[in-house]
């Protein structure tokens, strides 16, 4: 059990309570369901009576679309099974390109120096252009179209150009290997496949058209692809007898900014998002139009309190959900700011620099960055601009206690610091930032609205203000429709309903606070267990990640003599050496920190440490490595090398 700072580290003033999007919901709700005078009751009643929740966030969100719904859910009770919103016809892009004026849309900036701005009106034009031409190539309704790209605007265009006719959209960033992108589109079979002629990382400029070339040819539905110039004005397509450049593919397409909308299902398929693929071939989960719509914008207009007149940026790259998840700010009519390359390039403060000079008002970010940059020195909001600046948003991994401290000491001491938790599986979130809600040191601030979030005990049990399984125990629009290549369901159910019936178990060892907030203390499949006690590896993290001398850590369990053994694995920084006088200090900070359980039986030092390719460190293979299992699908992960410093180190065979 986690104890709980009493006092917030920030409160909402009166004026932006007052202000807020999530007020205005609570008292239009409140008109006719007078129970509903507070947080607590809004949230309540959002997951006791999710039609009537879902149904009044379609219209207070505009959703847009040809025919309504008569009901907004059947089958409620169904986990898999409910229906959202049956009858209703609508299109995704359209929702997302509703504003058609001179506003900026997107705003992209990479680690070069290169940056670029797209008007609403030019966003559209080119969405038109593309979604012409992929017609006239004979794409339709239900056919897959793929992105091997950086994150640039033409991979929003993209996007919404497919979306715009009714094709499935998925996405991998070109860091992948072959292998894991094969993994990936070779499964779904696109029938058309957008690439940039290669990418820039750190100090290096990398070619993608290498790759694409082994994966075409290895995927034989691919019939067109289409190349975005982005390192080259001219890049050589000669290897690539299908491939056009992306201004000849626009130009051909005439200037006509109108777009035939396809109206389709609430459930038709979207996006094809896949899992980390750590432990085999990676899930192809199908995510809906419907279903991420309403969800996104349930999350940006009342969560995020996302406005027309923001500004709102993410770190992420397009193999990522945050990548999705901020794209669906274009339906809100915020500018959306892209960045490709190192978050740490040219600059350890480039995009604090980016902020400043956008006018950034929803920064988003992942834990790991902000106890990078925290190390490094940085004082962003002494160094920058950042008066523009109301929220900072976190996920990827637990934000730290002194994570807290450190944004409100060094960025800004008046940002609503939002640690949000949720998953590719739903392509959303669990747990939000409330504009309405205090922050508390090391909690998330709330339970997303709609959805009934519970923590169980082995037994299925409900526990509050102990860890235990996080689990989701009603349906809501954003669960998968379904796997690819599932026709029974069944990989589908044993991904989320076989440990607890009729509940979606998610696989985070978290807790729910009295006040209704929540810590997580990492993935439940993760979780230590020494002597028959379950600890979570972030309360480990948290204490190991304040020793100056580390950069990152890695904890994992060991089974030895019978029981587990606590194993740490640490970076650290350059000139530093593990010594006994080093792991003394690590251990007397965790016992005095944590627990006598949370100390580690091995503390050993290494270069680096395995991560997937969205940038979060895997337990699960160094485990797995520890224990002689082979590591199932090393092709999804970013740096596999890192594995070899695991293998038979003689200080675990003792």
């Amino acid at each position: 059990m986690a104890e709980h700072d009493p006092a917030p580290v920030w409160t909402p003033s009166d004026a932006r309570l007052d202000a807020a999007q999530m007020t205005a919901f609570r008292r239009l709700v409140a008109a006719d369901r007078p129970s509903v005078v507070d947080r607590a009751s809004l949230y309540a009643y959002s997951v006791e009576e999710p039609g009537d929740f879902w149904g009044r966030i379609w219209n207070f969100c505009g959703v847009v679309a040809s025919e309504a719904a008569s009901t907004p859910v059947q089958k409620v009770d169904a986990m898999p099974g409910a229906t959202w919103f049956p009858g209703a016809r609508l299109n995704f892009a359209e929702n997302l390109l509703r504003y058609g004026d001179d506003r900026t849309a997107l705003v992209a900036w990479n680690q070069d120096g290169r940056r670029s701005r797209t008007s609403y009106r030019e966003l559209r034009l080119a969405v038109a252009r593309l979604a012409r031409t992929l017609r006239q190539w004979g794409v339709g309704e239900g056919d897959r179209v793929a992105a091997f790209m950086p994150n640039l605007p033409e991979t929003v265009v993209a996007m919404l150009a497919a979306s715009s006719i009714g094709a499935v959209f998925s996405s991998c960033s070109p860091d992948f290997g072959v292998n894991g992108v094969l993994d990936r589109f070779g499964q779904i079979e696109p029938k058309v496949l957008f690439t940039a002629d290669g990418y820039s990382f750190a100090e290096k400029t990398l070619d993608s058209l290498g790759k694409v070339e082994a994966i075409v040819a290895q995927v034989p539905s691919v019939e067109r692809v289409v190349v975005v110039p982005y390192v080259s004005s001219a890049p050589d397509l000669s290897a690539l007898p299908t491939a056009e450049l992306w201004p000849e593919v626009l130009r051909a397409a005439g200037d006509s900014p109108e777009i035939d909308f396809a109206q389709l299902p609430f459930d038709h398929p979207l996006y094809i998002m896949y899992s980390s693929g750590t432990t085999g071939l990676p899930k192809c989960m199908v995510h809906s139009a419907g279903g991420t719509l309403l969800q996104h914008l349930k999350e940006l207009v009342l969560h995020t309190d996302l406005r027309r007149e923001d500004t709102i940026f993410y770190f992420t790259t397009c193999g990522w959900m945050m990548w999705n998840w901020l794209v669906s700010s274009l339906a809100v009519g915020s500018a959306v700011v892209l960045y490709d390359g190192s978050p740490m390039k040219p600059e350890p403060s480039i995009l604090w620099r980016m902020a400043a000079e956008e006018r950034v008002t929803v920064f988003g970010t992942s834990a790991k960055y902000l106890a990078l940059i925290e190390k490094e020195g940085l004082r962003p909001g002494h160094e920058q601009d950042l008066s523009a600046l109301r929220a900072v948003l976190s996920t990827g991994s637990p934000l730290l206690p002194e994570s807290y401290d450190y944004v409100y000491r060094e960025i800004a001491p008046d940002v609503q610091l939002a640690s949000i938790s949720g998953g590719t599986d739903l392509i959303s979130c669990f747990a939000l930032g409330d504009p309405t809600a205090p922050v508390f040191r090391g909690e998330l601030q709330t339970r997303g609205l709609g959805m009934k979030v519970e923590i169980f005990d082995d037994e299925g049990q409900p526990l509050v203000g102990e860890p235990g399984e996080l689990v989701c125990t009603g349906a809501f629009p954003s669960m998968p429709v379904g796997f690819w290549n599932d026709p029974d369901g069944s990989r589908y159910h044993a991904a989320y309903f076989d440990v607890f019936d009729n509940v979606w178990r998610h696989g985070d060892w978290a807790e729910v606070t009295p006040r209704g907030g929540l810590v997580i203390y990492g993935r439940s499949d993760a979780t230590l267990n020494p002597g028959g006690v379950r600890i979570g590896t972030a309360e480990i993290y948290r204490q190991v990640e304040q020793i100056d001398e580390v950069v990152e850590a890695l904890v994992v369990g060991q089974r030895h003599a019978g029981d587990v053994r606590i194993v740490l694995f640490m970076v650290l920084r350059r000139g530093v050496e593990l010594d006994d006088a080093l792991r003394d200090r690590i251990r007397r900070r965790i016992r005095s920190h944590a627990s006598p359980h949370h100390v580690p039986r091995k503390i050993l030092s290494v270069d680096d440490l395995p991560r997937t390719r969205s940038g979060k460190i895997t337990e699960l293979a160094v485990r797995d490595i520890l224990h002689g299992r082979p590591v199932k699908n090393v092709a999804a992960l970013a740096n596999p090398e890192a594995l070899d410093q695991f293998r038979d180190r003689p200080e675990l065979q003792t």
